[in-house]
């Protein structure tokens, strides 16, 4: 398939191909959906097998920035990049300064951010070339660390799912196995054993083990392989994605799936069905993880912490939203979320074709 095919086949609006002979930058730029506002979506580094993985990696990453920026009630679009190359090895000033001026170039068509392979200092080489770039350090104005947000806004999500299932929004009494206590992870473990929640972890790192056990009491620790089948009210995902395959689903006892990773079901579509067949809820990752983007976000009308984490409170209603559009139309949370995302941007659409700036109506668009 050719590089154009694969662009109309998801609806990208530009794609553009970056490289720097003096620096040794080879990067990619992907801009899905402006319809919402300028794409946001950080940069990823990454020591791709080939260039086309690379392609196909960020097509599909800023296709899914769209959906969660329209999920989150954002006025943002999607876009992402990545930068061809190894992150222990190759980084300096120079690359991302490099870096930098390419997003200039798109006249604020998008804006970047860190991601994997990235960190704040990396952006704020970025920065020295243009403004499109969010996720720099509190002291240059920035947001800082954003997975104290991601972290609330899954603990919202985890709530809204309880109430849903329950009736009750309550974590007392409850038992939540929270899978990886890093910097997500650790906040969301606060969050829960301040409700009352009864919590059980696992985490491949140890130093992220004893963080947690050191400072909340009452923690339970299983091995990695056993956190599947912990009999809990939520599994909460929040390191890799693709945990919930084939493998593990029949594993799960568990009444709810809420957690901050990505891509928490190895296939959408199969797996979703799979976990409603077992009467389990699904909370769209994209949904509730949406915090660490809300953050970001609200650097561009200047920072501020308790606006950020308001806004990361309206998790709640969305995935309440997203439960009763899955209800109502008899299909799954993964669609019902991807529905209640293209809705909005199908419905900012038509204004915007009807009127353009100077108020006239536009022409020949339904």
């Amino acid at each position: 398939m050719g590089i154009f095919d694969e662009l109309s086949r998801k609806d990208h609006e530009q794609v553009v191909f970056c490289r720097d002979e003096v620096t040794g930058l080879k990067a990619i730029i992907a801009i899905h959906d402006t319809t919402l506002g300028p794409a946001l979506g950080g940069t990823r580094m990454w020591s791709y097998a080939n260039e086309e993985d690379a392609l196909r990696d960020v097509l599909r990453l800023s296709r899914g920035m769209t959906y969660k920026s329209a999920a989150a009630g954002l006025n943002l679009g999607g876009g992402k990049a990545v930068i061809i190359g190894d992150a222990k090895t190759m980084k300096n000033e120079m690359l991302f300064r490099a870096y930098g001026r390419f997003i200039q170039g798109l006249n604020g068509r998008y804006i970047t951010a860190e991601d994997v392979g990235t960190t704040v200092r990396d952006m704020e080489w970025v920065r020295m070339e243009t403004d499109s770039v969010v996720g720099i350090s509190r002291a240059l104005g920035g947001s800082g660390d954003p997975s104290p947000v991601t972290a609330f806004g899954t603990y919202e999500g985890i709530k809204a799912s309880l109430k849903w299932h329950t009736g009750n929004e309550s974590l007392a009494g409850r038992t939540v196995a929270i899978q990886g206590v890093g910097a997500v992870g650790y906040h969301l473990v606060s969050h829960v054993v301040k409700a009352g929640a009864k919590v059980v972890i696992a985490d491949i790192d140890h130093d992220n083990l004893k963080r947690v056990t050191d400072e909340f009491s009452g923690i339970e620790v299983v091995s990695p392989d056993r956190i599947y089948g912990v009999a809990c009210d939520v599994f909460a995902p929040c390191a890799m994605g693709a945990v919930v395959n084939d493998e593990t689903l029949p594993m799960l006892k568990c009444a709810i799936v809420c957690g901050s990773a990505n891509n928490i079901l190895a296939d959408e579509d199969k797996h979703a069905v799979a976990l409603e067949a077992r009467g389990i809820i699904y909370a769209p990752d994209y949904v509730v993880n949406a915090g660490g983007l809300i953050n970001v976000a609200n650097e561009l009308e200047g920072y501020n912490q308790d606006r950020a984490m308001k806004h990361a409170e309206g998790i709640y209603d969305v995935t309440t939203q997203i439960f009763r559009i899955s209800r109502d139309e008899k299909i799954t949370t993964v669609k019902a979320a991807n529905a209640l995302a293209e809705r909005r941007i199908a419905a900012l659409g038509r204004i915007k074709d009807t009127f353009c700036g100077s108020g006239i109506r536009r022409r020949g668009r339904a």
